[in-house]
């Protein structure tokens, strides 16, 4: 499965926790069946400067799970730390592109006033020795979108990230399916998720969403999050969890994640390897 996408497209490329403990992260995800990579620090600009963050990720046929941390005091990690103060769980959802410049042009004539492109990177270990892994990452200033931190990134090197050790996990999960976020109005946040991103709002689930070429979002407001996902938001806007590809015959499930991850996880059954949209009308 590609993780780079078609140009004109989008994909769900990773969804990220924001979580204060890397160490207790990772072991919650190894008891729930996940292969992690190692612990990584990040580095941004050319030269490289320390981030003050650093991750672990859970890598996907499709798409990938990280986990972020704040590591020490830069804008970043204070950045990283507000969002945590407010809950612990997914603060970022990470579109991949292959054209980063036209989607900060398309934010800039849409009102959105997005950043610089930012050059990001991070020592990776291969079975050939440690490599430099490479993103874009095209995003607004904190708060213009108010669930989080919703990006786009162009991986330049998907080869370092993906690779085979670390793709077979023993809860069978495979790809990263659809993320739920929680809001106050549904219908309004999608309009403006379609203006962010380019993508048209249809119906999913009977709620309000958008689809990438691989991968959908979901909006619900708190009443319908609740009897989806059996948790009551702890704040409005919540990005409140996400659902993962298993493979056909596997048992659906939902799981309420530890405090050290934060946010509701389900694994969900399906035919199709590469993308599974349940649409009912626009």
């Amino acid at each position: 499965m590609s993780q780079r996408p078609e140009r004109g497209q989008l994909v769900l490329d990773h969804i990220a926790h924001w979580v204060p403990d890397p160490a207790a992260a990772a072991a919650a995800l190894a008891d729930l069946g996940f292969c992690v990579t190692p612990f990584s620090a990040q580095s941004v600009g050319d030269p490289p400067i320390p981030a003050g963050t650093g991750n672990h990720c859970v890598m996907l046929e499709g798409g990938y799970l990280e986990f972020l941390a704040p590591i020490a005091d830069t804008p970043n990690a204070a950045t990283l730390r507000a969002g945590i103060a407010r809950y612990t769980g997914v603060h970022l959802i990470a579109f991949g592109t292959v054209d980063p410049a036209g989607d900060q042009a398309r934010l800039q004539a849409n009102g959105f006033a997005p950043l610089e492109p930012v050059a990001l990177r991070r020592p990776i270990e291969t079975p050939d020795g440690f490599r430099e892994a490479r993103f874009t990452v095209v995003r607004t200033k904190p708060g213009v979108m108010e669930e989080g931190r919703v990006q786009f990134v162009e991986q330049h090197t998907p080869e370092h990230l993906w690779q085979a050790r670390w793709l077979r996990h023993k809860n069978e999960a495979t790809r990263l399916k659809h993320v739920e976020i929680c809001v106050a109005d549904p219908h309004a946040a999608v309009l403006r998720y379609a203006a962010y991103t380019g993508l048209a709002p249809i119906r999913i689930d009977d709620a309000p969403g958008l689809a990438t070429a691989r991968g959908t979002l979901v909006f619900r407001d708190p009443s319908a999050t609740e009897r989806r996902l059996g948790v009551a938001p702890p704040c409005l806007p919540w990005i409140a969890g996400y659902a993962l590809a298993t493979p056909p015959g596997s048992a659906s499930r939902s799981v309420v994640l530890p405090a050290s991850l934060g946010g509701v996880l389900l694994f969900e059954p399906t035919d199709d390897p590469a993308n599974e949209i349940p649409t009912d009308g626009a």
